[in-house]
């Protein structure tokens, strides 16, 4: 995670260093680990070379699952579960990332992907640019429709780094053709990202949110020591400051 962040940031700043502008969209997809469809997930792992008895026990993992849900002691009926990775396993994370590991294939401008976050961005100069960025999305509503995987387009946002003459980027959804919202910030993958790159955003809320957590400590403590004090600090103060 740290990673994709130092790269992000990277090419960015030295983007708007040389003078030019960054065009980013932060993708979302409409309840990603729960839509993949299982027949394409096996057979992109058929694809990846997985042997036929890993991939018979992949298989018998994801199919034949079923669920109910229970509120004080009253139950649902029985529902087949016919899609998605489950959660809270070691394997379905990475059952998730083979799933999506092909995305960047069709892309011309730069990806950066951790889980089911994803972010594409063009270091923009001419209108040529902003056709090239657009060009990336289309093929990406076409990866979607392809591997049954959607984007919400509600969520998915834009934002102009350095821009003089900002952009407008779109999304097919079904039939449609849906104008991505432009923001001014966004958090990404933790950290909250301006469109003047300043850290003063995420830092405010960080101090924020440690100052809460400090004054939650004081009004549950008459008195406490140096030592206990510093092991609530470091458990749950420093964390948000770190």
């Amino acid at each position: 995670m740290s990673t994709n962040l130092l790269e992000t940031f990277e090419a960015w700043t030295k983007a708007l260093d040389d003078g030019y502008d960054v065009d980013v969209v932060y993708l979302d997809y409409r309840k990603a680990f729960d839509t993949v469809p299982h027949a394409r997930l096996l057979h992109k792992l058929t694809a990846f070379g997985i042997d036929s008895h890993l991939l018979a026990w992949i298989n018998s993992f994801l199919l034949s699952r079923h669920m109910r849900v229970c509120i004080r002691k009253s139950y649902s009926g029985w529902v087949v579960v016919i899609s998605g990775v489950p959660q809270g396993s070691v394997i379905g994370p990475l059952l998730f990332l083979l799933y999506v590991n092909d995305l960047p294939d069709s892309i011309k401008n730069s990806i950066r992907m951790f889980a089911d976050d994803t972010k594409i961005w063009a270091v923009i100069n001419s209108h040529q640019d902003v056709t090239s960025l657009q060009s990336d999305l289309d093929e990406l509503s076409n990866w979607s429709d392809k591997w049954l995987l959607c984007f919400n387009t509600d969520k998915c946002k834009v934002m102009h780094l350095g821009h003089r003459d900002p952009s407008s980027y779109y999304l097919q959804e079904g039939p449609a053709r849906k104008l991505l919202q432009t923001v001014n910030e966004e958090r990404d993958l933790g950290v909250y990202v301006t469109s003047d790159l300043k850290p003063s955003l995420h830092c405010g809320r960080a101090a924020a949110k440690a100052t809460s957590v400090l004054g939650l400590i004081r009004r549950h403590f008459k008195y406490i020591d140096k030592d206990s004090f510093l092991i609530l600090y470091k458990t749950y103060i420093g964390p948000h400051l770190e």
